[in-house]
């Protein structure tokens, strides 16, 4: 081990210049803690230092776990590091992450017969908007999996829940490909899935009954129709005789109602409307 001598303080004001007596070569060695501390003698801050250092990840590490889809915060609580720190190295991996999300929403749908003619990110969009969810409010990420495969997430809260879907994204002519990876993913590339059937007879809605629209308010109420009587093939049913001719010389005398006309004894049948709206007709 060779011996090294002070010769006094770099220009940068940050080291310190040491020289190899016997062979003139001249070394920077950093004026930091670790430095400050061994001068004291203090091991116990030395010890602890060293920990620190162990701990700390290198700039490739922090840019892969980031890749893989660890935030700052994250990288920096488990490896003990500041969060500037981390942050400086990780800001170009966060920027191709964020470019590669933005790319999968341009790429197509992967179907049994080909690709979309659609792409991911007007599908979900049309979902959202049949859903009545504001897709404003929906946050896209991306990162690379165990294998080295883009996966494109998209996260966002309805009611009280947390939703997260994920698809693999393959690049490629056209904008590529997607994959649904879960039940999520593939709900929103179906929209029409979303679609609740209207319902019928109720209030305020534009229901219908037999193809024709129902009025505002009106309630739907069941009528039974008459079934017509059918006649005896027995009975005779030519007109009755004059009374001159009867073979009496009796006529019958027919039941009237209170307006003095003849009642007649075929069913009343209600009118279509009367059916439709649940209201008995006034007619005679």
């Amino acid at each position: 081990m060779r011996t090294l001598r002070v010769v006094g303080l770099h220009e940068d004001g940050k080291s310190i210049v040491c020289e190899d007596p016997e062979r003139r070569e001249r070394f920077l060695l950093p004026a930091d803690e670790r430095l400050r501390a061994a001068a004291r003698g203090d091991t116990a801050r030395l010890g602890q230092l060293e920990i620190e250092q162990e701990n700390t990840l290198r700039p490739r590490e922090i840019q892969a776990r980031i890749r893989a889809g660890e935030s700052v915060e994250e990288v920096a609580s488990a490896a003990g590091m500041s969060r500037a720190r981390v942050e400086r190295f990780a800001y170009p991996v966060l920027a191709e992450r964020a470019r590669t999300a933005e790319l999968a929403q341009n790429a197509h749908p992967a179907r049994e017969d080909g690709p979309d003619v659609r792409t991911l990110g007007e599908i979900v969009a049309h979902s959202f908007a049949l859903r009545g969810q504001d897709y404003t409010q929906a946050e896209w990420d991306a990162w690379r999996s165990d294998e080295g495969k883009w996966i494109v997430g998209l996260t966002w809260t309805a009611g009280r829940s947390d939703n997260r879907a994920r698809w693999a994204f393959s690049p490629g002519a056209h904008g590529g490909t997607v994959t649904a990876l879960d039940e999520l993913a593939e709900a929103l590339l179906d929209p029409d899935s979303y679609r609740l059937p209207r319902a019928v007879g109720q209030r305020g809605t534009d229901s219908t009954v037999a193809g024709l629209p129902a009025r505002e308010g009106a309630t739907v109420i069941e009528a039974p129709i008459p079934v017509p009587v059918e006649s005896d093939p027995d009975e005779d049913t030519s007109a009755p005789l004059p009374a001159k001719q009867a073979s009496n010389g009796f006529v019958p005398e027919q039941p009237t109602s209170a307006h003095g006309n003849p009642k007649k004894n075929h069913p009343t049948v209600p009118a279509w409307e009367d059916v439709l709206l649940g209201v008995r007709s006034q007619r005679g």
